[in-house]
């Protein structure tokens, strides 16, 4: 189960939480969490698994953020999968490393600009992969919810860049 979805679920927990030590921690506590409560018998095959998996890590996550009483969302800059993974560079030249950093800070601040529903859904669909369909059991909205955050989202980034006269660009 850990070697099937790991890369999902750190990644996940990466966008969320800068400090790759504790991302580490509630990666780990996630899979006990995991291991215990099918043990126990709380899991019921009634979704699919991995929502399942990934709310109890957004709820380690939410956990962690209240206990530190931080309840923003941090984005690492480190994390190498992002929206332009599948653009990357062959030639990565200082200028083209620099505009690609820039795109992402600024991809990054439109996303953390955006309200709390509609960043989420953001994060779980580019940075973790998900579908809208995952992304719906997770939050507990129907798809057609999960949808249309998506496409307000777009929406509200658009318009943001338009006001703020902001280009992203990767050439």
């Amino acid at each position: 189960l850990i070697l099937r979805h790991k890369s999902k679920v750190y990644s996940y927990i990466s966008l969320y939480i800068r400090n790759r030590d504790l991302a580490d921690d509630i990666f780990q506590d996630t899979f006990l969490k995991v291991v215990q409560s099918i043990r126990a018998g709380r899991y019921q095959d009634d979704g699919k698994f991995i929502s399942w998996v990934m709310r109890i890590a957004h709820n380690l996550i939410i956990d962690h953020f209240r206990h530190e009483k931080q309840m923003g969302i941090v984005l690492n800059d480190d994390y190498e999968t992002d929206l332009f993974n599948s653009k990357r560079l062959t030639d990565d030249n200082v200028e083209d490393v620099m505009v690609r950093r820039q795109v992402m800070r600024d991809v990054r601040r439109l996303i953390n600009g955006l309200p709390e529903d509609q960043r989420e859904v953001v994060i779980m669909r580019h940075y973790a992969g998900m579908s809208f369909k995952e992304i719906a059991d997770m939050t507990g909205v129907s798809i057609n919810t999960a949808l249309g955050r998506m496409r307000y989202a777009l929406i509200n980034m658009r318009k943001i860049m338009t006001e703020k006269n902001i280009t992203l660009s990767i050439s």
